[in-house]
């Protein structure tokens, strides 16, 4: 095993005692931005990520709009960085999510919004950075230093913080409940095999990973850390969208992950599912070939899948073949404008 892999099984193992600490550390800075959602409620919100904190900002995006109906859209840097335009933000709640704080085109985009009067809100793991000290209020992800380059603790650590946000905002007592007992099942997660796909999966060259609701952020996730990790062309979609299009790519034997969301929108998964099976596909779907927890609330238990995954993900690469000690051409901080 590669330093990189030792590193990532080292802060995969991390992240249930990180979700854990997280409740006391964030409790100030969210009552206060509670306090302030509630006292001027925003018409809008908007997210700015790169990376897998994009992908988290997905989860985020879905969670707001699921449990407090408000409109959530991603806001794209370059318009600030490259094009030089303002939003118009006045009142409204900004998001921004990073594991280092130093991306020069988050900066410029948080900046901006703060200028443009918007409330700026930090996901932010080093809260020491730049990006941290633009922002209005800061909640810090907790979860320490991370070596490896394909970021995993710090990616479960900002999930398990924008539920935390969401339960704050909406008064969620069921959601926070699941929270308290998130860690626990994020250690037995790391710990359910998934080797059912590997036969698959090692001498695969192009894959899809399916989502929807909670998981659709899941599936990209999954989708960038197959190909950081393991070389593998893996590109996502929701079960939708996966249907206005992609679908005339499968063949016999093609692999697809099909991350099943446990809420009302498995029903329609279930059903691709069995579709894409008729069609000859090789599909892998969790809690059917890949064993998964027993449900407890829809948005954790999605954060279970990707932990499971990321145990599997460090199997997979070895089996490839793949250095994950250096992923080609990456490096752990990258600067973008």
């Amino acid at each position: 095993m590669s330093e990189h892999q030792a590193n990532m099984v080292t802060e995969i193992k991390q992240a249930p005692e990180i979700v854990l600490r997280q409740s006391a550390a964030l409790e100030a800075p969210l009552a206060e931005l509670a306090k302030r959602l509630k006292a001027k409620p925003p018409q809008f919100a908007v997210t700015c990520a790169r990376g897998s904190s994009a992908h988290a900002a997905v989860f985020l995006k879905h969670s707001i709009e699921r449990n407090l109906g408000l409109a959530v859209a991603d806001a794209a840097p370059s318009i600030v960085t490259v094009y030089h335009q303002s939003l118009r933000l006045k009142d409204q709640l900004y998001l921004v999510i990073s594991q280092s704080g130093r991306s020069d085109d988050l900066i410029e985009q948080t900046k901006s919004a703060k200028t443009a009067g918007a409330l700026t809100v930090g996901l932010i793991n080093d809260v020491a950075s730049p990006l941290a000290a633009m922002c209005n209020i800061v909640l810090p992800l907790g979860a320490g230093p991370e070596l490896s380059v394909a970021a995993t603790k710090s990616f479960v650590a900002t999930l398990s913080t924008a539920l935390r946000l969401t339960a704050a905002w909406a008064d969620n007592r069921a959601l926070t409940d699941s929270l308290d007992r998130l860690p626990e099942r994020l250690e037995r997660a790391s710990s359910l095999d998934w080797s059912a796909c590997f036969g698959a999966l090692k001498s695969a060259d192009r894959m899809m990973t399916i989502g929807r609701g909670p998981t659709l952020a899941i599936a990209g996730e999954a989708a960038l850390k197959l190909k950081e990790t393991s070389l593998l062309h893996a590109e996502a979609f929701s079960g939708s969208e996966f249907q206005h299009g992609p679908i005339a790519l499968i063949s016999k034997g093609y692999p697809i992950l099909l991350f099943m969301p446990a809420d009302a929108a498995a029903g329609a998964l279930r059903e691709l599912e069995t579709d894409l099976r008729r069609k000859g596909a090789a599909v892998f779907a969790t809690s059917s070939q890949l064993p998964t927890l027993p449900n407890d609330h829809p948005e954790t238990d999605a954060i279970c899948l990707i932990q499971t995954f990321y145990a599997m993900a460090v199997e997979l690469a070895k089996l490839r073949g793949a250095d994950a000690d250096k992923p080609r051409h990456l490096k752990k901080v990258t600067r973008t404008r």
